[in-house]
């Protein structure tokens, strides 16, 4: 049986997600999925549901949602201050909602995308394989004020375990990117090549689920290159010596030369950091 949440408020940028949308990149459909993978594996964990259970993506600001039924939920990924009708409550344990309580976010304290998982999952359409929102190929994209989201109802009043699981939630902290060679990496000269690693680059406001960009400019003078293959974490350099890391919601193929390969750490780390905080990318010893 399922039941149902009001949207009161949507917050800045609320999503479903699930793993992500596999099997359809020769179309040119993007892997889309949680931009923190770390964070969404670790909400249904702790939750015991599913490993491929959707769930709530929250960007920087939370929405404002009323429950109509009594559910078990879990907060993971970044500190947005919590609360249940108004007292807060922690990451990373598993609370419980009775009907006409209200869920609600506020200040942004550490990381920039928190996770709601629900016992049982959010019951969404699925599109392709995937119940990930995304523009213009399923019903919505993003939260939207007087919304209703499903949820399959849990009636158990408790959850337990006889298990203890650990996390690690010190990467919301860190500012070092793991990166790997790119494709065209060996192309840049020397001098670049160190210049790339010691310099510290700044997010640019434009970033987003598609691409992180940054505010400085970095030299190039690589030739244009014919369309490739990229997934989420190919680091572009621009003919304008601009740098960009692809994300979860990104193209399939891309035309500017991939220097770097962020890793899938690297990946969850650079989704949690805010406009205008600094990265380093680091290099993987191989």
């Amino acid at each position: 049986m399922t039941a149902e949440i009001d949207v009161l408020q949507p917050g800045l940028f609320s999503t479903i997600q699930d793993p992500g949308r596999f099997g359809f990149r020769e179309y040119g459909v993007p892997l889309s999925g949680p931009m923190d993978s770390y964070a969404y594996r670790l909400a249904n964990l702790i939750l015991q549901n599913d490993p491929q259970n959707p769930v709530l993506e929250i960007t920087q600001i939370g929405p404002k949602l009323l429950f109509n039924a009594p559910a078990s939920i879990v907060i993971t990924g970044g500190n947005l201050s919590p609360a249940i009708n108004g007292s807060g409550i922690s990451n990373n344990r598993i609370h419980r909602l009775a009907a006409n309580d209200i869920l609600s976010f506020g200040k942004q304290v550490l990381g920039s995308r928190a996770y709601l998982a629900i016992k049982g999952g959010f019951s969404s359409s699925k599109v392709l394989n995937s119940f990930s929102w995304y523009e213009g190929l399923t019903p919505y994209f993003r939260l939207e004020k007087g919304m209703t989201l499903s949820f399959l109802k849990d009636d158990r009043e408790d959850l337990k375990s006889t298990s203890s699981l650990g996390y690690r939630d010190n990467y919301l902290k860190e500012y070092k990117i793991p990166v790997f060679p790119g494709p065209e990496f060996e192309k840049l000269p020397t001098r670049l090549r160190s210049k790339i690693f010691s310099n510290p680059f700044t997010i640019a406001p434009s970033s987003n689920r598609m691409a992180f960009q940054f505010l400085e400019d970095f030299e190039n003078d690589l030739l244009p290159m014919l369309t490739g293959p990229v997934i989420p974490g190919t680091i572009q350099i621009t003919p304008s010596g601009k740098l960009i890391v692809l994300m979860r919601d990104c193209q399939t193929t891309g035309g500017y030369p991939r220097v770097l390969q962020v890793s899938e750490k690297g990946v969850n780390i650079l989704s949690q950091k805010m406009i205008g905080e600094k990265v380093k990318f680091e290099l993987i010893k191989e």
